[in-house]
């Protein structure tokens, strides 16, 4: 029994994400394999190898995977899918794009953003926003799994020596090409890489108000902003801010919630943060029922005032 991860990477570095998965693939049984297609992407190949844990990495190389094409990167893992037991990707936005190509090419059901590996073929998921946990057994000769990532913690990054082995690539499948991509720059830390998150919710007001009343706060950290889908919709933050079912799973060490209801699609969002921080004027928020330390204040006042405080 082998499992194979399939690398989120930039072409010179392994991103976090792939180390969460990793550990997932440990708790599988068996050696773990981490392919890593890319272009130009022998640093990223040697960091793979470096993760503890690993005893092989794949690095297939080719300017068709440059920009990780979805239909490249899965007709790659398809070539080498006879060699698995488990197939798992990162539950980001790049690896449920390539994830469900692969199941449906070997013609196996997918089992989704799991949190927990029971047993080689038995797995828990989140359902219903986070409100209940299914317990999932696949009969599947090859699982193809994405792993919500912050259901473990991640594998070392160092302290390991796997072989690196290059693998035939694939052609271009010429179905799909990169025009270009627009990056929205950030001094700040990622979102789901955080290990502090402030959030603010519609009860701002305004995007001046936000930045106003949450950029010292966060400022004074050294935290990642965060928003509601309420306050995106409303254009008080930018879409890559959103926490949530809908946006980003976080899960860091201390999340503030400012002037946030806790609408289900949120809580599923950030319920598994070690500290949750709520601030809101209504006591009967429902964000309260998760939070480790609530404050029933006007956050116009009490943000200002905790920023002093700091």
């Amino acid at each position: 029994m082998t499992s194979l991860v399939i690398a989120e990477h930039d072409n010179a570095s392994i991103k976090g994400a792939t180390l969460n998965t990793v550990a997932a693939a440990l708790i599988c049984g068996g050696d773990v394999h981490v392919l890593v297609a890319g272009a130009n992407a022998a640093a990223a190949a040697a960091a793979a190898a470096q993760i503890a844990g690993v005893a092989k990495v794949i690095h297939a190389e080719g300017e068709q995977f440059a920009h990780g094409l979805a239909e490249n990167v899965a007709a790659q893992v398809v070539a080498l899918a006879g060699n698995y037991s488990h197939i798992l990707f990162p539950s980001t936005a790049a690896g449920k794009n390539v994830a469900p190509r692969v199941a449906a090419k070997l013609d196996v059901g997918q089992i989704s953003d799991i949190t927990k590996v029971i047993a080689a073929d038995t797995f828990e998921r989140p359902i219903y926003a986070g409100n209940a946990i299914a317990t999932v057994q696949s009969l599947d000769a090859t699982k193809v799994i994405t792993v919500r990532t912050t259901g473990f913690d991640p594998a070392a990054a160092s302290g390991g020596a796997a072989a690196i082995e290059v693998a035939s690539a694939v052609a271009d499948s010429g179905k799909s090409s990169f025009k270009g991509s627009e990056i929205a720059k950030n001094d700040r830390p990622e979102l789901t890489a955080a290990k502090i998150i402030v959030s603010g919710g519609r009860a701002l007001g305004s995007s001046e108000k936000f930045a106003e009343v949450m950029t010292p706060l966060a400022d004074k950290l050294g935290a990642a902003m965060g928003a509601s889908r309420a306050a995106v919709d409303a254009g008080y933050a930018p879409n890559d801010w959103q926490v949530g079912q809908t946006g980003k799973i976080v899960a860091p060490q201390l999340y503030i919630a400012a002037g946030i209801s806790g609408a289900i699609q949120h809580l599923a969002g950030m319920k598994d943060s070690k500290v949750i921080v709520a601030i809101n004027k209504d006591e009967e928020a429902p964000i309260f029922s998760v939070a480790d330390y609530g404050l029933v204040a006007d956050l116009f006042t009490a943000v200002p005032e905790l920023v002093a405080a700091l």
